[in-house]
């Protein structure tokens, strides 16, 4: 009796349990499986991304499968059917794919064509834990650590709805760096900490913060470091950067005894004209190296944010300046002084935790 066989294919980039459980219900189809893996060439053409096996390694793990009987490297040059000369050649009696299938049209045009069966895998509630292969290749490259952020002025321009032309946003990532088992700051604190959250544990930092409704700066500076101009808009779009050296040793973190709450404080009456006013005088004092420059930014957030009713912030006599971190009411508050030495007598006085600009290595 003439066994059945099915055909598969697929990226199979980084093989896992959703793999698994399609090919053993495809098999279920027949008598025999036939997978299809796009060749290391594909990947590069047509999803612009490196393989992450050599095509013989990929081809051995798959054929190492009790569940599968043949394996086959797709090499063709049309997109979605990259197997083409292998199924003609191999002709078999069923071609399964998955209900969400891109490809659709030109694969059942192509079992019309061979005169295959064309059979499509209803999803079924997984074994485990759903995952695809982009979740793993950005649990990959998560990285173990990540600085936080201090902001200096146009904070809220970075939210879409908010955004101005020609407006602009300044901020510095710091040090000490985070990590999912080493988190040196209080939580809800105003320095991004939701971004660098997100991005260790793999997800789109940029993406997960404009999901809460607030905005891209966060993420935006926690992965290209150092201290930042950016443009206003709806993404981050970088005009400027600098090492942050201009910053060493002259900036500290106050603790204000209360929770930021960014979300909550977002449809909140601020003043505008004067967040503008104090992202433009920061760009010019970053383009300048101007600590006393960018002070005065400080100060005029500052304003801001008292006007939409946040509490004065305990004075500092040697303070240039000093605002609430962040768009919400309470978290840190970020003050700025013109000397190392002033700023350490301050932040030992005030139990306050001092900061250092951050720019990652070349290579990191």
């Amino acid at each position: 009796m003439k066994k059945v066989r099915v055909f598969v294919s697929g990226c199979y980039d980084i093989l896992h349990a959703g793999h698994i459980q399609f090919f053993r219900e495809a098999r279920a189809l027949g008598d025999e499986l036939i997978v299809c893996f796009a060749s290391s060439d594909v990947l590069w053409n047509y999803k612009q991304r490196r393989s992450s096996l050599p095509d013989e390694h990929k081809q051995a793990i798959l054929s190492s499968l009790s569940i599968v009987d043949h394996v086959v490297i797709g090499s063709g040059s049309k997109i979605g059917l990259e197997f083409e000369d292998n199924f003609i050649n191999l002709k078999p009696d069923i071609l399964a794919v998955t209900v969400d299938d891109q490809y659709t049209d030109i694969k059942k045009e192509l079992c019309t064509r061979v005169g295959v069966k064309y059979h499509v895998l209803e999803k079924t509630p997984p074994a485990m834990l759903s995952t695809s292969t982009t979740e793993l290749i950005n649990n990959i490259r998560a990285p173990n650590k990540a600085p936080l952020r201090v902001d200096f002025a146009g904070g809220w321009l970075d939210v879409p709805r908010f955004s101005r032309s020609g407006a602009y946003i300044v901020n510095c990532a710091i040090s000490p760096l985070v990590s999912l088992h080493d988190w040196p700051y209080r939580a809800r604190s105003g320095l991004g900490g939701s971004g660098a959250y997100a991005m260790l544990c793999g997800n789109n930092g940029v993406r997960s913060e404009l999901n809460l409704g607030v905005g891209w700066q966060d993420p935006a500076v926690i992965m290209e470091t150092g201290l930042c101009v950016w443009k206003s808009g709806n993404e981050p779009c970088l005009e400027f950067k600098r090492d942050g050296e201009m910053l060493r040793g002259k900036m500290a973190l106050l603790w204000t005894g209360v929770h930021h709450d960014t979300p909550a404080s977002a449809n909140i009456w601020r003043d505008f004209d004067i967040i503008r006013l104090a992202g433009n005088i920061a760009r010019a004092a970053v383009y300048d190296e101007n600590i006393d420059g960018l002070a005065e930014a400080v100060r005029q957030t500052y304003k801001a944010q008292l006007n939409e009713g946040m509490d004065q912030l305990p004075k500092a006599n040697k303070a240039l300046a000093y605002k609430y971190c962040g768009g919400g009411w309470g978290g840190y508050a970020l003050y700025l002084f013109s000397t190392q030495n002033d700023r350490d007598q301050w932040a030992i006085c005030n139990d306050s935790i001092v900061v250092e600009p951050y720019l990652k290595p070349p290579f990191d």
